[in-house]
């Protein structure tokens, strides 16, 4: 019998604290620094894409939410460092569940998370996000691709900690977004392979 009264302890004990009602969509708070939102696909300092079309965030994907279609580049046309990059790819917003493992999948870290959480539509058709609303914008100093390598002669240059120096100054890729809003907050990078920045 005690044990029923003792169930009922968690019960009163909040039945006489004061109630907080959030006042959103007026007032929206922030999320937490770390939380798992919408992803980005990032770009190099240049303009190239990160996104080599491996496929690896596919296949770690547990809800089957993600699709990729690789291509091969060529001189006249290079959209990555590499022989390959993502020529196709989507995510079904309806299947994912946000847990994070493409995003440590990912062996080029192109693919991240931001803070934006309002992903609720009317027409499930929308929320299959394709490539280009994924995307990263290109920030000031970037040329869009189909360009060149700049950063270098191969794509081991690419992966370089000076390659990266452009990263450290200003606001981050994740900033805005081609699909209309503004996303709330930095992009995450779960995972940071190694250890090191």
């Amino acid at each position: 019998m005690f044990d029923s009264v003792k169930g009922f302890g968690v019960t009163f004990s909040h039945m006489f604290k004061k109630v907080v009602t959030e006042k959103y969509p007026e007032v929206r708070r922030p999320p937490a620094p770390r939380f798992h939102g919408r992803h980005i696909l990032n770009r190099h300092p240049d303009g190239l894409e990160k996104c080599i079309g491996c496929e690896l965030c596919a296949w770690a994907c547990p809800a089957d939410a993600i699709y990729v279609e690789g291509g091969d580049n060529t001189e006249s046309e290079r959209y990555s460092p590499g022989e390959r990059y993502g020529k196709v790819y989507q995510i079904n917003y309806l299947r994912c569940i946000f847990c994070g493992l493409c995003i440590e999948a990912c062996p080029t870290r192109s693919l991240t998370m931001s803070n934006e959480y309002e992903l609720a539509l009317d027409d499930r058709q929308q929320l299959i996000y394709t490539k280009e609303q994924l995307m990263a914008p290109l920030l000031p100093g970037m040329e869009a691709p189909p360009h060149p390598m700049r950063l270098g002669e191969d794509e081991k240059d690419y992966y370089t900690v000076r390659s990266q120096e452009p990263f450290s100054q200003g606001a981050p890729q994740s900033m805005a977004n081609v699909a209309g809003k503004p996303i709330t907050g930095h992009a995450i990078e779960v995972g940071r392979h190694g250890g090191r920045g």
